[in-house]
């Protein structure tokens, strides 16, 4: 087993919950901040592909290898899908219902059809993605840290246990309700943390690569809150921490490094760890590594104060939310 993100999953599933027009309360908030950019997309072309309520094609959930996998990896094995099955994906997604026009039209352009595609998903991507993708991947982050305890700790039987509520772990196999036998034996299982799929999960067989499990990440219920308080609020935490701690405190809520905090705070690096090295003797800040990147996040004794100060609206960043699966 292994973690992936799948900044292409984030695409697709985000484009699913728009064109369906169920924008779930916990993405309210994005929804608000993108809906005025997306006239700048091809919003006929991505309905044809991602039509509401129907299947979404396969080929938008390949190419999770790592925590480092990018969009133009994934959209590159989207460019050079193989037509046959492109084809057939646009015929499942529109079963029942017909090809649209536009569908139409990508199947007449034929060994065209997926780069047209895939330069459509990304001008969505930088358009509704790509400039929150800093805080989605501070939520990926959180799950895969929380997995990896739980892995640690008790194996990948309590991996699994409140990874979807549709997952059993067998003496011999992982079963998913609802869903077909699939043999993926000697293959591995690739699990990828997912915000905007949340509360589904996906199920994918290998079509390029080792097969994947995408399940809705934990903790999205704080994503989109800005943190704002009034200024007697403000004071009180400040005079409780200092000012600048505090502000880094509240910004924590996700975990972040320390050039995250930098340049969210108009900090300069040293500044913010001398800051955290003092937050973390105190037992209100924890880290972990990842990757490269040091994260840093508040503890649930920080959640608390900062709940009581008035932040957040009484949410805690660091332990499971409203959203969390299990």
């Amino acid at each position: 087993m292994r973690f992936a993100y799948s900044p292409l999953a984030e695409t697709a599933k985000s484009i699913y919950m728009i064109n369906s027009g169920t924008i779930h309360r916990l993405h309210r908030g994005w929804y608000e901040r993108v809906r005025s950019d997306l006239g700048r997309v091809d919003r006929e072309l991505l309905r044809a592909v991602v039509p509401p309520g129907g299947h979404i094609a396969e080929f938008l959930f390949v190419g999770a290898t790592a925590t480092t996998t990018t969009i133009e990896q994934q959209l590159q094995l989207v460019a050079n899908w193989p037509l046959e099955h492109f084809v057939s994906e646009l015929a499942e997604a529109r079963r029942g219902v017909g090809l649209s026009a536009a569908a139409r039209r990508l199947v007449d352009l034929g060994a065209d059809g997926p780069p047209r595609v895939a330069n459509a998903l990304e001008q969505y991507w930088r358009v509704a993605v790509a400039p929150y993708w800093p805080q989605l991947r501070a939520v990926l982050d959180a799950d895969v840290a929380y997995r990896v305890g739980k892995l640690a700790r008790g194996g990948i039987a309590e991996l699994m246990q409140d990874l979807h509520p549709s997952i059993e772990l067998t003496d011999h196999a992982i079963r998913v309700a609802s869903l077909a036998e699939g043999d993926v034996d000697g293959g591995g299982l690739t699990l990828v943390p997912c915000v905007f799929i949340w509360p589904h999960l996906w199920v994918e067989f290998g079509l390029a690569g080792e097969p994947s499990l995408t399940y809705g990440a934990r903790g999205i219920g704080a994503l989109w809150q800005n943190g704002d308080s009034d200024t007697e609020e403000e004071n009180a935490l400040g005079a409780l921490l200092g000012r600048t701690r505090a502000e880094i405190l509240v910004s924590l809520r996700l975990p972040q490094s320390t050039t995250d905090l930098a340049h969210a705070l108009g900090l300069t690096p040293p500044t913010v760890s001398s800051h955290l090295a003092i937050l973390r003797r105190s037992g209100l800040v924890t880290c972990w590594r990842s990757g490269r990147r040091v994260l840093y996040q508040r503890t649930g004794v920080a959640s608390t104060i900062v709940a009581a100060s008035g932040y957040d609206n009484g949410v805690s960043g660091a332990g499971p939310t409203a959203a969390s699966l299990g």
